[in-house]
């Protein structure tokens, strides 16, 4: 249940470690969705799990955190509003006496910071996205707190160079003891799998069920640059008809996107579902997944098609080229050559037995370098270092 912090809440007793996820917002990004599903993974015998965040929307994942087991908490904010919000953030953590803040994205970071400024409680921070992508607002606040935590940690290493380049000129803090670690995205590759014939259960999307599949998942904003997404998918219906096109999501640019199709002349081969809490049957009918990103921290939409045996064609944005070796499990383009997605996306469609090459490796990839096994296992020992490193302090 979604309550304000103000309500009734039960105090655990025992020896778990109590860690607060704080984020700014529970839409259905990827930095959202790995609350809850790394909390599936994580032993919770050993740690137990709340989550704080200050904006509400109605495309949110509440219910996915508290089936999750993740206690979920509302202070009612907005961006500029949080720098009146500290003290009752403060009170919030110590009437709750939480052993380890874990902070998602700037806003909740420059937070977490403020916090951390009267209480001696580890701040781990986990950055999700380059630096230069964000507004001036949240740069400079991320940057000038930046120090004030005891690990941070990078989804890519492109994350972790961006995050080196920008702060190297900021005095460290709170004793030195604050360390970057990459820790690169994972996904739970026994729950995404890929499905077999979940064609004729969806009917509603009147796709022919011989037709090739190009599909995304992904929050329909800017960075996501869709509206060439469906640039490339019109060049590639010149060479192959038969494909169609799935885009599962929603967000700002919708309305455009639709007009940007319907102009195309080429409707009946384009489906917009919307928001969907289970992707995996969608996932499952995909033959390429196409990412025209102009910027990614690591897309754990991504990750989550090649565990269901996608393999991707994608633009070379954030920690994408540290996933897709080229030619292996899909084909990769320079960010400004984003047209020559369409030639590889016809490459694999007319050449089935590559493109199920591909579809094994694609698999075989994460379960071997992206598992959230090996991303949880790695976020447990951050937690037990600075927990540790805590008690050492007599806290």
């Amino acid at each position: 249940m979604n309550n304000e912090v103000e309500a009734g809440q039960v105090n655990y007793t025992g020896k778990k470690i109590k860690v607060l996820h704080l984020i700014k917002s529970l839409g259905r990004g990827g930095a959202e969705k790995l609350i809850p599903e790394t909390a599936l993974v994580h032993d919770q015998n050993k740690f137990n799990f709340h989550c704080l965040y200050f904006y509400h929307q109605e495309n949110n994942i509440i219910d996915e955190l508290e089936n999750a087991g993740i206690q979920v908490h509302l202070i009612p904010s907005g961006n500029l509003g949080l720098f009146f919000q500290v003290q009752r953030v403060r009170n919030f953590i110590i009437e709750h006496q939480f052993d380890i803040i874990h902070a998602h994205l700037p806003w909740a970071g420059i937070m977490a910071r403020s916090v951390g400024n009267t209480l001696k409680i580890p701040i781990v921070y986990t950055e999700h996205n380059t630096w230069e992508r964000y507004n001036k607002l949240s740069y400079w606040g991320n940057r000038i707190s930046f120090k004030r935590q005891d690990v941070a940690i990078a989804v890519s290493n492109e994350v972790a160079l961006s995050m080196r380049l920008n702060s190297i000129w900021d005095p460290y803090q709170r004793g030195g003891r604050m360390n970057l670690k990459v820790i690169q995205n994972g996904v739970n590759t026994e729950m995404f799998v890929r499905m077999s014939d979940v064609r004729c259960p969806m009917p509603e999307l009147s796709i022919p069920k011989d037709a090739k599949i190009i599909g995304i998942v992904a929050v329909f904003r800017d960075q996501k640059r869709l509206w060439l997404w469906v640039e490339v998918a019109v060049r590639i219906l010149e060479e192959c008809p038969e494909a169609h096109f799935l885009l599962v999501g929603d967000g700002e640019w919708r309305e455009r996107i639709e007009e940007q199709i319907k102009k195309s002349g080429k409707e009946a081969h384009f489906h917009l579902v919307g928001v969907q809490k289970e992707v995996i049957p969608y996932l499952s009918i995909m033959d390429i997944y196409m990412s025209s990103s102009e910027f990614e921290g690591l897309p754990i939409a991504m990750l989550e098609a090649m565990s269901c045996e996608v393999p991707v064609v994608a633009t070379r944005a954030g920690g994408i080229g540290e996933v897709i070796q080229h030619g292996v499990q899909g084909y990769l383009t320079e960010i400004e050559d984003w047209a020559k997605m369409a030639s590889y996306a016809v490459e694999l469609i007319r050449n089935p037995v590559l493109q199920n090459q591909m579809a094994k490796a694609a698999r075989d990839r994460v379960i071997k370098d992206f598992s959230m096994k090996r991303m949880v296992g790695e976020l447990e020992e951050v937690y037990l270092s600075v927990n540790r490193f805590k008690r050492g302090l007599g806290e």
